[in-house]
């Protein structure tokens, strides 16, 4: 029989030498993929579902796995796998192993049982999100909203039971309530437990025999609803804003799930934002820069002055402390930044002309700070 045997390493995919880790993995995944409860009557996957096994069981075992890398076949039993021991081999934990891989589908496990508990029990509604839009002031100083939109809510008339008025919901006469069906399958390895939602009730363990006529028996309604939302002050783009209990409805009298509102804030015309901090930028003419001013600074609540030093250069940027925007979480004020921007006249008259070029002759040089030392500068180079 050994000539139609296939190589173990090439049935389970690997490289011969393969170290333990990467065999449990390789077996794991076949294992999964052949297994009779995935592939009933399925007479192929049933055959490569107990060569895989039998390829595993052999290099699982350090012993057998020494012996077979050296002799092949002949320095293995033939029917390694098929015995009366265990059949998955003493490397990894045996049946452990199956039973962490198929979650407990084979009964006793749990891992069925406890889902469906989890059907049958009460169940939080889905969490839903919607996006809103505001403006630059309401993110700076809050705002009350109203939001329409479409979502499940709990069905008046049946109360989320889905089953008709002056009517209740029946056990499951397939499962008797317990929401889950087994199975016996004979295998090559014995016999195994194999467990099911139940087909009948769709795994809760109840029945509706008369379906609520405004729901259809689903316990929920899709309806245009009106929200209101208290915007804190201090939002910006991508904050979110969690309402509890706003989501979808419960299931089996479980709670309703949230809803989660995203904010995206419009642009100012005038101001950018980082945190929690203003800029702004405002021109000033070179008689302003050159002999200094009062402008008006615009905030986002009102105007304030502010006294422009003589002699500010182009660039320059002014901080006004706590005329930014409030921390949504610290609630500290954030700064409002001016750079100033000296503008160059580009409408000028003949007289006006006439008068920055009798300017430019009383304003010599030695009056500019930085056009002197690059002059300086250059008749050093040339010199």
């Amino acid at each position: 029989m050994a000539e139609n045997k296939r190589d173990y390493y090439e049935v389970l995919g690997l490289q011969k030498g393969a170290g333990d880790d990467e065999i449990k993995k390789a077996f794991r995944k076949l294992a999964m993929k052949y297994h009779p409860d995935k592939n009933p009557g399925d007479k192929e996957a049933e055959e490569k579902f107990k060569e895989v096994n039998e390829a595993y069981s052999v290099l699982s075992d350090p012993d057998k796995k020494d012996k077979y890398d050296r002799f092949g076949f002949a320095g293995v039993d033939p029917n390694a796998g098929f015995g009366g021991g265990n059949p998955f081999g003493g490397g990894f934990g045996g049946f452990e192993d199956i039973f962490d891989m198929f979650g407990g589908m084979f009964g006793g496990g749990g891992g069925f049982s406890s889902s469906s508990r989890r059907r049958n029990g009460p169940m939080k509604g889905k969490d839903l999100q919607k996006a809103i839009e505001i403006t630059f002031e309401e993110a700076a100083f809050g705002a009350k909203k109203k939001i329409k939109m479409n979502k499940y809510v709990e069905c008046e008339d049946c109360h989320g039971s889905g089953a008709a008025p002056g009517t209740e919901k029946k056990t499951c006469p397939h499962c008797n309530g317990t929401g889950q069906t087994t199975t016996t399958q004979k295998t090559p390895f014995g016999a195994f437990k194999s467990v099911q939602p139940c087909q009948n009730c769709g795994g809760t363990g109840r029945i509706i025999e008369k379906p609520c006529p405004t729901c259809g028996g689903t316990g929920r309604v899709k309806k245009e609803v009106i929200i209101s939302v208290d915007i804190p002050a201090g939002v910006d783009n991508d904050s979110v804003i969690s309402l509890r209990g706003q989501g979808g409805p419960g299931v089996n009298g479980g709670p309703a799930g949230d809803l989660y509102i995203v904010i995206s804030v419009k642009p100012h015309k005038l101001f950018k934002r980082h945190g929690q901090d203003l800029y702004l930028e405002i021109p000033i003419s070179f008689a302003q820069a050159a002999l200094g001013d009062e402008i008006v600074v615009p905030t986002l609540k009102e105007k304030v002055s502010y006294k422009v030093p003589a002699g500010t250069q182009p660039g320059t940027t002014f901080r006004l402390k706590g005329k930014g925007i409030v921390g949504v979480n610290n609630g500290r004020m954030g700064d409002l930044y001016v750079t100033v921007n000296v503008e160059i006249p580009t409408k000028l008259s003949s007289k006006q002309k006439k008068a920055i070029e009798n300017m430019n002759k009383e304003v010599d040089i030695d009056c500019y700070q930085n056009k002197k030392s690059f002059a300086d500068m250059i008749k050093d180079l040339f010199k």
